[in-house]
């Protein structure tokens, strides 16, 4: 019966009335596409200020509701979060339209970027530019992983369950240093393990979950170019709980060591332009996919990379207040949120084990110090660390291969 209902709240959401028209969705989109510089929280405020502040569509009990059933998703929440609320103002239509119009502007510009960066024979300012950049990565990953550990930590209140996060975290690293692209079946276990144990705790209270450990440790033991490609944009768009740089660990193996697509040095360049481009940073895998196969591979990659977000919303987004207090998923992610945390920190030595000259490492710590101390900007920091690069090869300094 509770189903019928939710279906026919569903079906009733669907039929509202549209708030704005396909052309004002495509513009305004469009523009947070054109100007979202610096990743999540950047496209969160341009979202609410549109649909919130500006144009009123959503109240902001609707608009951090969305956020947080998005943040429950695997994959990109902020793209997740724009075709939400396209898809509110204008239906399913509305939704395509609008997701499509935040992701093509930065879609562009890092296939614009991956053909100058990865040609065969760039020139020598590009070359230095993109050493430079490629060697303050480490650093922007180790800024991202710090920056999520106290929200999550603090809606960790048990102690048992706390005891659990620092062992999936721990798992998380392991496994973004050791497994490479089996990092994702790690991910997972952790998303189950906590599903027992969060059951087994209802059942016979919280002394059970002294028993875990063991099973945790078993669970952590335990057609040419384009299919590949297409299996590891998969796994970016659809397995990557906690989005952003979690994918990094999931696509280097793969794109350097398993495939040889890339050079670790090109493969910090790619991580590098999805920072500095507009929109989601998983645009990175548009750059992998473009030093696989052309701009054919960049495109294949974007499209099977985003597609479960769209999938997601279109097939889901009535359901998103059943979802938020789904107590399976909601365990699901107490394990494989941290495990991704951990994954995002633990990524941080395959790229800088990546680097090969003196003085990437010298920009490796600058950057720590402009991000962690001086709090500058991701962007800013990545310019600052290219602009070095170009100083250096200017210079007749070495340069990455």
């Amino acid at each position: 019966m509770s189903e019928q209902v939710s279906d026919a709240e569903g079906a009733v959401r669907e039929a509202r009335p549209h708030v704005a028209g396909l052309g004002t969705v495509l513009k305004e989109w469009g523009r947070i596409g054109c100007i979202g510089f610096g990743g999540p929280p950047t496209h969160i405020a341009l979202l609410r200020e549109l649909c919130v502040g500006r144009r009123k569509w959503l109240d902001d009990k609707a608009f951090e509701d969305a956020v947080a059933a998005c943040n429950l998703l695997p994959g990109p929440a902020s793209t997740q979060l724009a075709i939400f609320c396209a898809w509110h103002v204008r239906g399913r239509l509305g939704a395509v339209v609008g997701g499509i119009a935040f992701i093509a502007p930065g879609l562009v510009a890092i296939l614009a970027l991956s053909a100058l960066f990865l040609a065969g024979a760039p020139p020598l300012w590009v070359e230095g530019a993109g050493a430079g950049a490629g060697a303050a990565v480490a650093a922007v990953a180790l800024h991202a992983g710090i920056g999520l550990i106290a929200p999550s930590w603090r809606r960790t209140t048990q102690r048992a369950r706390r005891v659990r996060w620092l062992i999936y975290a721990a798992v998380g690293v392991a496994g973004a240093a050791l497994v490479g692209p089996w990092l994702v079946l790690l991910l997972l276990a952790c998303g189950v393990v906590e599903v027992a144990a969060q059951r087994v705790r209802q059942r016979t209270g919280n002394t059970a979950s002294v028993h875990l450990t063991p099973v945790l440790a078993a669970a952590a033991i335990g057609g040419g170019v384009l299919l590949p490609l297409a299996w590891v944009a998969l796994k970016v768009g659809a397995l990557s709980y906690g989005g952003g740089f979690v994918i990094i660990p999931l696509m280097q193996a793969d794109a350097v060591d398993r495939y040889g697509w890339m050079t670790d040095a090109q493969f910090l360049n790619a991580v590098a332009l999805g920072q500095i481009t507009p929109g989601p940073v998983v645009h990175t895998v548009a750059a992998v996919g473009f030093a696989a196969a052309g701009v054919g591979g960049g495109l294949l990659a974007a499209a099977v990379a985003f597609s479960p977000s769209f999938a997601f919303i279109l097939l889901g987004a009535h359901r998103f207040d059943r979802l938020r207090g789904n107590p399976t998923v909601r365990a699901f992610l107490d394990g494989a949120g941290p495990a991704a945390i951990g994954s995002i920190l633990g990524s941080v030595i395959p790229l800088a084990a990546a680097l090969t000259e003196w003085w990437q490492y010298a920009v490796t710590a600058g950057a720590a110090l402009l991000l962690l101390a001086a709090r500058r900007g991701v962007v800013t920091t990545l310019l600052a660390a290219a602009a070095v690069g170009v100083v250096v090869a200017l210079a007749g300094g070495p340069l990455a291969t």
